[in-house]
C-alpha cells in the first residue's frame, strides 16, 4: 500500500480481463437474461440451479504496470454477482432460489466439475470419482455430512447424463452438426457449411485447448497431424499440436474438412490466429512442423510469418508397416527398410533417386505384393517427398514420436470395432474427440501439474517412445563396432530378451520388439540413436543432416547479390542465438542466473502516452513549451494531492 505513487491507464505491460463462471452469457431460453425464480418450474429436473451461465455481471480486470512490472493492480467493475438487472443470479446470497437444499448446494467450480466429467468418460469407477469429487469441493466448502450426501447424488447424476448422452441429435447428419454447433459456439473457432461454392469446415476449439495453445505454443513450435482417416472418415481430420512441459504433443485444435485449397487453409488458419490474439495481442509462433508433403506452405508463411519444418515420422510409419505386413522374411524386411532409408539420406549425396529406386526393384523382384504397394502409392509422388525433405529442416526423432504417440492414442479412441458403424457421420467423430480424448489429455495435464492420480501421471510420463528410452540405461546397449551393423538392447523387463537393432544410428533402424513390428518408433531405436550420436563411424541424424546443409547453403550465397546475403546472414544468427540460449539453459545449474540475464522484453505494449516520449521542442515555440510544462505539473500536484488523501 502506498508503494505506487502514480500511474496512467494506459500504461499496463499486461492487461487481463476475468469474468465470473456464471456469465455474462446466458444459456436460458428465449436469450434474455434469467431472472431469479419464484416459483417451481414443471420440470422433471430436480437441480434448483443448474451448472450453467447465469447472466452474471461480476468481472475485474488485472493490470501489470510498467512501472512496477513485479506488481498487480485489481479493478472490479461490478464486485456484486448480479445479473443485469440488478438481482442476484446464483450463490448463498439468492434468497429467491427455490428446490430442495438450494442454499446448502455446495459449489462445483469447472475445474472440479471437469476433472469429474473427464474420470466418468475414462471409465474409472464410480467410487474412485466420488473421492476425487469430494476432495475437490471441500477446499471451498468444508466437510460436511450434508455436503458429501449431495455430491454423491451430483455425481452419479452427472454419470447417467454423459452414459445416456449420444451424438446423433439428428438422423440427419449435417442436420445434427449444425444442432451441435449452435450448442457450443463457444468451442468452434470456425464453421462453414456445405454448398456449391463452399466446402465443409469445421475447427474446434475448447477454451482450456486455447489456454493450452496460448501457454505452451507462444515462441515455440505447433505441429500438424494431418488428413487422419481419409480412407474411412466422413471428412479427414487435421489435429494441431503443441509440445507442452514435457515436450509430449497436445492437442488444440481440431480442424474437420476434405478441401486442402490455399483458400480454405487460409480461411482456417487465419481464425484460429485471430481468436489466440484476441487473448494474447502478442502471441507467435516461431515454426509450424508439418508431416505432408503435399500441404500448402504459403498459407502457413503468410498467415504465422514463421519457418516451416517437416517431420519423417509419417513417412517413415506407412514404409514399415508395409514392410511387416507384406513380406515375411525379417532379414528381408531388415535390408528393405535400410535401402529406402539409404534412398531418403541420398538427397544431401547427390545419388540418383531414380537410378536407385530402379535397384531396389530389381532386387526385391520377388518381394512382389510390396513392390506393387510401393510402386503404385510411393513411386509416383516420391520426388515430392524428397525434394520437400530436401528443402525443409527436418524435424528431431524426439518430435516425431510425441507425433506418433497422438497419432496412436487417437486412433485407438476413434477406431474402436464397437463404433465402426458410425465412421461416416460427422457427429459421431465431433463427439469422440470433444469428450473421451479431450478428457484423456485434460486429466494428463492435470494429473501431472497438481501431482495426483499417480497411476495417470506414470502412464501420461511414459506415453512417448523418448520418455521410455531415457529410462534405458546405457549400460543394456553393446554396439556392433566393426562392421556397424547392429546393436543389442538388453530387456529391462525380462533380461533373458535382447532386441536386435539393425542398421543403428539411422532413422531407418529396425528393431525387433513388438512395438516397433505394428511400425512404430520404438524406445530400443531412439536409445540406440542417442548413444551412436556420440561414436565415430556412424552417419548424422537426417535432422543434423538437413541443418547443416540448410547452413551451408546459407553460406554459400553470392556476395553481389546483398539482399539475399542480408538475409542469410539474418537467419544465421537468429538460429545462433536460439542455439546458444539453448545450451546455456540445459548446461547451467541454476536457472536463476540465466533468466536474470535475459534481455527486458516488452510482452502485448500498448500505445503510451506523452510520458517518457523525447520533447519535441524544436517544432514548438518557447511559450508553449514552458505553458505544457506549467499545466503537466499542476495536474502532477493534483494526483498526488489526491492520492495522498485516500492513504
Amino acid at each position: 500500500m502506498g508503494s505506487l505513487k502514480e500511474y496512467k491507464d494506459d500504461e499496463y505491460l499486461e492487461y487481463r480481463m476475468y469474468w465470473c463462471s456464471f456469465g455474462p452469457e446466458n444459456y436460458g431460453e428465449g436469450g434474455s437474461i434469467l431472472p431469479s425464480r419464484r416459483y417451481r418450474l414443471n420440470t422433471r429436473n430436480r437441480a434448483a440451479r443448474p451448472q450453467s451461465m447465469r447472466g452474471c455481471t461480476c468481472n475485474f480486470v488485472v493490470k501489470r504496470l510498467y512501472a512496477r512490472p513485479s506488481l498487480a493492480l485489481i479493478i472490479y467493475h461490478e464486485r456484486r454477482h448480479v445479473n443485469k438487472s440488478g438481482f442476484v443470479c446464483h450463490g448463498p446470497l439468492d434468497r429467491d432460489a427455490i428446490g430442495p437444499g438450494a442454499k446448502t448446494v455446495p459449489y462445483i467450480c469447472n475445474e472440479i466439475q471437469q476433472q469429474t466429467m473427464s474420470m466418468i468418460y475414462l471409465g474409472i469407477p464410480e467410487e474412485n470419482i466420488l473421492e476425487k469429487h469430494i476432495e475437490g469441493i471441500q477446499r471451498y466448502c468444508g466437510s460436511n455430512a450434508k455436503v458429501n450426501s449431495l455430491a454423491s447424488q451430483y455425481v452419479h447424476k452427472l454419470g447417467m447424463i454423459i452414459k445416456r448422452s449420444t451424438h446423433e441429435l439428428d438422423l440427419d447428419d449435417q442436420a445434427s452438426i449444425r444442432m451441435w454447433v449452435e450448442r457450443n459456439k463457444k468451442s468452434i473457432f470456425i464453421y462453414q457449411d456445405t454448398s456449391e461454392k463452399d466446402s465443409f469446415i469445421l475447427g474446434i476449439q475448447t477454451e482450456w485447448q486455447l489456454q493450452q495453445m496460448i501457454r505452451f505454443g507462444h515462441c515455440s513450435l505447433i505441429a500438424a497431424d494431418s488428413t487422419f482417416g481419409i480412407k474411412r472418415l466422413k471428412y479427414p481430420l487435421c489435429t494441431l499440436l503443441v509440445f507442452d512441459s514435457r515436450q509430449h504433443a497436445l492437442p488444440v485444435a481440431w480442424v474437420i474438412t476434405r478441401s486442402f485449397a490455399k483458400p480454405d487453409v487460409s480461411k482456417w488458419m487465419k481464425a484460429l490466429l485471430d481468436r489466440a490474439r484476441s487473448v494474447e495481442p502478442g502471441w507467435k509462433i516461431n515454426g509450424f512442423l508439418i508431416d505432408d508433403a503435399a500441404a500448402e506452405t504459403d498459407p502457413i508463411r503468410d498467415i504465422f510469418c514463421c519457418p516451416i519444418l517437416f517431420s519423417l515420422w509419417r513417412v517413415r510409419r506407412s514404409w514399415l508397416r508395409n514392410i511387416v505386413k507384406k513380406c515375411n522374411n525379417i532379414e528381408v524386411q531388415r535390408e528393405i527398410f535400410k535401402r529406402l532409408g539409404n534412398i531418403v539420406y541420398g538427397i544431401w549425396g547427390g545419388n540418383r533417386t531414380l537410378g536407385a529406386l530402379e535397384e531396389l526393384t530389381q532386387d526385391f523382384v520377388d518381394q512382389t505384393a510390396f513392390m506393387e504397394y510401393f510402386k503404385s502409392s510411393w513411386v509416383p509422388k516420391i520426388e515430392m517427398w524428397l525434394s520437400t525433405m530436401r528443402s525443409l529442416p527436418l524435424a528431431s526423432q524426439e518430435a516425431s514420436g510425441a507425433i506418433e504417440a497422438y497419432h496412436v492414442k487417437m486412433k485407438v479412441k476413434l477406431f474402436d470395432d464397437s463404433h465402426l458403424g458410425a465412421l461416416q457421420r460427422v457427429d459421431w467423430l465431433v463427439h469422440k474427440l470433444t469428450t473421451e480424448l479431450h478428457s484423456s489429455y485434460w486429466l494428463d495435464r492435470y494429473a501431472d501439474e497438481c501431482d495426483s492420480f499417480q497411476n495417470v501421471k506414470e502412464e501420461y510420463i511414459a506415453s512417448t517412445s523418448w520418455h521410455r528410452a531415457l529410462q534405458i540405461p546405457d549400460s543394456a546397449v553393446s554396439l556392433d563396432d566393426k562392421d556397424y551393423l547392429y546393436a543389442k538392447v538388453l530387456s529391462q523387463k525380462d533380461s533373458s530378451t535382447v532386441h536386435l537393432v539393425w542398421n543403428p544410428g539411422s532413422e531407418f533402424s529396425f528393431c525387433d520388439c513388438a512395438w516397433s513390428m505394428q511400425g512404430n518408433l520404438c524406445k530400443h531405436v531412439i536409445k540406440v540413436n542417442m548413444i551412436c550420436e556420440s561414436r565415430q563411424g556412424y552417419q548424422p541424424s537426417m535432422s543434423f543432416q538437413s541443418f547443416k546443409e540448410l547452413l551451408m547453403s546459407l553460406l554459400k550465397k553470392p556476395m553481389d547479390d546483398s539482399v539475399a546475403l542480408d538475409q542469410s546472414m539474418a537467419w544465421t544468427m537468429q538460429m545462433f542465438d536460439q542455439i546458444r540460449k539453448l545450451v546455456e539453459v540445459t548446461s547451467s545449474n541454476d536457472i536463476g542466473t540465466v533468466v536474470n540475464n535475459l534481455p527486458l522484453q516488452w510482452v502485448s505494449k500498448k500505445g503510451r502516452t506523452g510520458v517518457g516520449k523525447p520533447s519535441t521542442s524544436l517544432a514548438l515555440p518557447s511559450g508553449s513549451i514552458d505553458t505544457n510544462r506549467a499545466a503537466a505539473a499542476r495536474k502532477k500536484n493534483r494526483k498526488r494531492k489526491r492520492l495522498s488523501r485516500l492513504r
